[in-house]
């Protein structure tokens, strides 16, 4: 039976191939160190956890919530844009909740996107920021560019080759799966951009509170006059460990949020209230689980590079995010990242993000996540030092898991 036309669409999830080998592995008894997906294991604190059970017992919390967000949510995160960015929101226009930043970006892409619609879209990216336009009838115009002074080159090639023009602009700094951090200066060259070409920014602040080199990562709507191009999409998954309670913000330019709470009152009721108020009053605290959380991924960058390097692969410190970006040591360069990745599940009970499931300019490389503690990196170092040991001296006997169906 053909397949019906969305899902043709879409290519084969290369995350689930290597989720199916740790599951295997797992089975035969494997202890597999997963430094593969991005789901943070760090506990939401005592604190918001307590906020919810306090709320949930008020029956009157049980019916449907709103779908914007609750008011009092949206003013936290107002609140929120105001003491770390110095941005001015006005919750009832310019702030929506989302259930996460990933189902933003989807509804967001529903709400804006005509078939045939050009977005320009980094290359390795987090993959709903393509496929959210690609599902919604778009085209993507992929851009293999660094923030950096050939940023805006390649703008201008994207929009000189494109028929009709792009219509929007993906933005994800500090970038998932790159780490890589954009300055308030390259925000603002961009929006001068936008502005001048009438094309829609969408940034992907995730990774906002996520760095270690002491500079915060700056929003694009800190750029005076962004809000008229611009909305920024945040999660508070990684920020304050609560990825399955699935709570995110888009906020911005009125017309596109309006757009977009629009198609959001058809799909859903928005989260749980009582998650809601938890939310909110995470938002509205001192800032002290923000900074643990930091501190953590912080020393476990640090113990990352260091065993790794140790180990003999060389893997660049990331200044910001829960990811390494890492390239593939140089004798298995050839295999391309999945095998690589399979490589590792099957010799080295290690697994990582194969970097083609970020876009084929992301294939010679792969996406460490610190989301085990540091006894856990240490030793998954000691099990990559003992294959690529072993791999070195009789490299005939280390065959990708491909070649053995």
């Amino acid at each position: 039976m053909e397949e019906f036309h969305k899902v043709r669409r879409l290519p084969p999830y290369v995350f689930e191939q290597v989720n199916r080998l740790k599951a295997s592995a797992r089975s035969r008894g494997a202890d597999i160190i997963d430094l593969g997906m991005g789901n943070p294991d760090l506990p939401t604190s005592k604190a918001i956890v307590d906020k919810l059970c306090e709320v949930v017992r008020d029956p009157r919390t049980h019916r449907y919530s709103s779908s914007r967000g609750i008011p009092g949510l949206r003013r936290a995160q107002a609140n929120y844009y105001a003491r770390r960015f110095g941005v001015k929101l006005d919750p009832d226009t310019q702030v929506v909740a989302t259930l996460g930043s990933k189902e933003g970006f989807a509804n967001m892409a529903q709400a804006i996107t005509a078939p045939g619609d050009v977005i320009l879209c980094p290359n390795p990216t987090y993959p709903i920021h393509a496929f959210g336009f690609i599902m919604s009838g778009g085209v993507i115009r992929s851009l293999q560019v660094e923030p950096d002074d050939g940023f805006i080159p390649a703008l201008e090639r994207g929009i000189r080759h494109s028929i009709p023009k792009p219509l929007a602009l993906i933005l994800n700094y500090p970038s998932n799966p790159t780490a890589q951090v954009a300055s308030l200066d390259f925000y603002k060259d961009v929006v001068a951009f936008a502005k001048k070409n009438d094309v829609i920014i969408l940034s992907d602040l995730a990774y906002s509170e996520i760095y270690f080199d002491g500079n915060p990562p700056p929003s694009v709507l800190q750029v005076p006059g962004a809000i008229d191009v611009a909305v920024e999409f945040t999660s508070m998954s990684k920020t304050f460990s609560m990825p399955g309670w699935r709570m995110g913000f888009a906020v911005g330019n009125e017309r596109l949020i309006s757009a977009l709470t629009r198609v959001k009152s058809y799909l859903d009721y928005g989260a749980f209230t009582p998650i809601q108020v938890a939310a909110a009053h995470a938002l509205n605290g001192d800032g002290a689980d923000i900074a643990e959380v930091r501190d953590i991924y912080h020393k476990r960058r640090d113990v990352m590079v260091d065993a790794f390097s140790r180990a003999g692969w060389t893997v660049p410190a990331p200044a910001a995010s829960m990811f390494a970006w890492a390239p593939i040591p140089e004798p298995f360069k050839h295999l391309g990242s999945l095998e690589f990745s399979k490589l590792l599940i099957e010799h080295a009970d290690v697994a990582v993000a194969p970097g083609v499931g970020f876009g084929e300019h992301g294939d010679d490389h792969v996406r460490i996540a610190l989301v085990e503690n540091e006894h856990r990196i240490r030793q998954a170092a000691r099990n990559i030092k003992r294959f690529l040991a072993s791999s070195a001296k009789q490299p005939n006997n280390v065959v990708p898991l491909a070649a053995h169906r």
